[in-house]
């Protein structure tokens, strides 16, 4: 396994400049992680950088709370798409899932899968710091039942990150075929590597630089 190719290069902050952006893009066409993760905003720019590279352009939607309406996450998702988003990490609705609405829950992502089908690969992002155990398996099962690609830990805004615990419930959730990308708080190489051996296949993190120049250090 090439743990670059796991990794989504990523910078989220609200402060973030084009200078930032711009770092975050050169060090994955230097490392060739599998993508950048940005925000909306940066997408059209980001996908003229990397025209022809192989780094796919990773953007979130809804983010950071999830509590946008289904057509705005939507009409959001479809516009990053056109801007040159190869992928969109859809945060669910978090309130509507704890009180037990379900099929407005699937219903919202499905909006987002509908907008992306053919055209952008879909992450689930399920904000487990926030859920119970039982939530987390019903989010999981929720996105899988609505054709999301990937599940997803964590926007790493709220009060937690991923944990070897939550990936492994998530992997055994949603079986061997689904993607699920751990994110939030993964610094180095060795809790990267705690995280792909839980059953992640995708990591999100700022640290990717970091997390490869530990490799050969880490014995990996």
């Amino acid at each position: 396994m090439e743990l670059n190719r796991t990794i989504d290069h990523t910078i989220l902050k609200a402060d973030a400049t084009k200078e930032d952006v711009m770092k975050i893009i050169e060090e994955a066409k230097k490392y060739h992680f599998y993508s950048v993760c940005i925000n909306p905003t940066w997408v059209s720019m980001a996908a003229k950088e990397l025209k022809g590279e192989p780094v796919a352009v990773c953007t979130v939607i809804g983010f950071p709370l999830g509590a946008n309406t289904s057509e705005v996450k939507a009409f959001e998702a479809n516009n990053a798409i056109e801007n040159g988003a190869d992928e969109v990490d859809m945060v669910i609705n978090i309130g509507e899932l704890k009180d037990g609405n379900y099929d407005k829950v699937q219903r919202d992502i499905e909006a987002v899968v509908a907008a992306a089908k053919d055209k952008a690969l879909v992450k689930v992002i399920i904000e487990t710091s926030l859920l119970e155990r039982d939530e987390k398996i019903k989010a999981c099962e929720l996105a899988k039942a609505a054709g999301a690609d990937f599940v997803k830990t964590s926007t790493g805004f709220s009060t937690g990150g991923a944990t070897v615990e939550d990936v492994k419930l998530m992997r055994e959730t949603v079986g061997p075929e689904m993607g699920v990308k751990a994110s939030g708080g993964i610094h180095n190489a060795k809790e990267a590597m705690a995280m792909i051996e839980a059953g992640a296949t995708r990591l999100g993190a700022s640290s990717g630089v970091a997390i490869m120049n530990g490799l050969s250090g880490a014995g990996y």
